[in-house]
Parts: structure tokens; C-alpha cells; sequence
């Protein structure tokens, strides 16, 4: 079935011309006192009509930025088209993780991500501003924070997605600037529970968040992402979750992209 869809939508780009409109602004943090770029990407219906448009926040991985995305998948615009959404990158920094850092007061970026760009976004476009026509994914890092986001904000994003994500800090280990946003596991050990997604979904164990996650087989955080599946199974909480051949890689997370933005289409419609 997943491979009809891919193939569907594959066919259904051909006839499509890239003709959405990338904005590039600035959204002020209030919590951490500086601006920070972002890319919005509307569909070329946008400037046509009078309608309003469902978001998908797209974050990037370690090491990357607000640009990250769009310049490593064009098709983002082709995607916004065929979808009708607005699709937005916002800036993580390189290794936020997308939580608001128990030591370093520089480091707030779920007060950034999930209050103060979404407050911007729909101030500034034409959204739905409701839940049910707001997603949130991302890739590695990215994959860690649309988790961790939604669970937390569950009024804010009714669906969110993971790609190659880093789920458990545990396996991620002291790789990636961990260490520095919750500190070394033998004086900060709850932090590494606390601040993991692997850790903390025993407490969601009934959100009404739709998930979708996946990742490569030959990833590095195939672990935590199979330890998460069997977790979220033995609690009972409705999620797709796929597995793939793949690396932590580009050619991966292209793939996965486009199925998953498929997949939040169809959760916007049920709104």
C-alpha cells in the first residue's frame, strides 16, 4: 500500500510545476532576546486565493539550519503544491535539540518552536490556526524535537512525525552537544530520562497526538526508534511506524519527507 501511495504521488509530480513561493523572514524570540531566520514555503494557490492553509513544521537535524531543508530538497515546493500547505523551517541552532535547556538560559527553543514561531506564523499567513491543521516533523535532531514538542503541546500540534530520529539521549550518548543542554549522566542522570522522548512517553500514554515515525535499518538510531515502536505497543498508543532500508542520510530522509507531508494531508482533511 505505502509503495502504491509513493508511486502515486510520484505520478502525480510529474504534472506539476514548481511554482510555490519561498519566503525567507525573521521571527524575534522573545524567550532568548534575537532573532532567528526561517523559510516558509506557501503553495502557489496561496497568492491566488483567499483561503486559509494547514501548516507542517519541518525542523532540521544536528548541525544544520532554517535553509537546510529546502536547499537539499527543492521538491519541498513541489510537495506544498500538490498538498495545499504551507510548509515551515524554522531555526534550531546547531544542536538545541529543541527543548529548553536545563542549564543554559541561551537555550530555549521549545518556547521559541512551539510558542513564539507558531504565534508569528499565524499572525503573519493565512493558516488554519487550530490544532488539527498543524503538524510538526523533522529529521535526526529535528525527528527528537517534533516528538517532544507535540507530546508537550498537544493543543498546539495535533500530528507529528520523526525521520531517522534521535529518541533516546541515552543512545545518542555525550555525541552531538548533549552534555552541554542537560548536563553529564552522573550528575544529571534524571535529565537523560526526562528530556528523551523514549523516556517520557509512559506519561503520555494517552495523547491524542497522531504520530508517524520511521527510519533506516542501517541508521545508527535504528535502537531507540524500535525501543520507542515496542513502547508505544505494550501502551497502547495508535502510531505509524515503518522501517525501511536506509543510512542516517539525505537519500533517506527525501524519501521520507514526501510520505510523510502525504500523511498529514490526509489527518488535515479529517479536521
Amino acid at each position: 500500500m505505502k509503495f502504491f501511495l509513493t508511486l502515486l504521488a510520484g505520478i502525480f509530480f510529474t504534472g506539476i510545476t514548481n511554482a510555490a513561493t519561498v519566503d525567507t523572514i525573521a521571527i524575534y524570540s522573545n524567550s532568548m532576546h534575537k532573532d532567528l531566520k526561517a523559510v516558509v514555503i506557501k503553495p502557489d494557490s496561496y497568492k491566488k486565493q483567499s483561503n486559509r492553509f494547514p501548516v507542517v513544521y519541518l525542523l532540521h537535524g544536528y548541525d544544520g539550519w532554517y535553509s537546510n531543508w529546502i536547499i537539499r530538497e527543492p521538491k519541498l515546493k513541489e510537495y506544498a503544491d500538490a498538498w495545499q500547505l504551507i510548509i515551515v523551517c524554522p531555526d534550531g541552532a546547531r544542536s538545541s535539540w529543541y527543548f529548553n535547556s536545563p542549564l543554559d538560559s541561551n537555550y530555549r527553543y521549545e518556547t521559541y518552536i512551539a510558542v513564539e514561531v507558531v504565534r508569528d506564523i499565524d499572525r503573519r499567513y493565512r493558516t488554519i490556526a487550530d490544532g488539527k491543521h498543524r503538524a510538526i516533523t523533522g529529521l535526526s535532531m529535528g525527528g527528537h524535537g517534533a516528538f517532544y514538542l507535540a507530546l508537550r503541546h498537544p493543543d498546539t500540534f495535533g500530528a507529528a512525525g520523526s525521520m531517522s530520529g534521535g529518541l533516546d539521549m541515552k543512545e545518542v550518548g555525550y555525541r552531538f552537544d548533549v552534555p552541554l543542554r542537560i548536563g553529564d549522566t552522573l550528575s544529571y542522570p534524571q535529565n537523560w530520562i526526562d528530556y528523551s522522548v523514549t523516556g517520557m512517553i509512559a506519561k503520555y500514554a494517552g495523547t491524542q497526538v497522531t504520530l508517524i515515525f520511521d527510519c533506516g535499518t542501517g541508521d545508527f538510531f535504528i535502537g531507540s526508534n524500535r525501543k520507542l515502536h515496542q513502547e508505544m505497543l505494550r501502551l497502547k498508543i495508535p502510531h505509524e511506524y515503518t522501517e525501511r532500508p536506509g543510512t542516517h542520510s539525505w537519500d533517506y530522509w527525501k524519501n521520507s519527507v514526501s510520505y510523510q507531508l502525504y500523511f498529514f494531508r490526509n489527518f488535515f482533511k479529517k479536521g
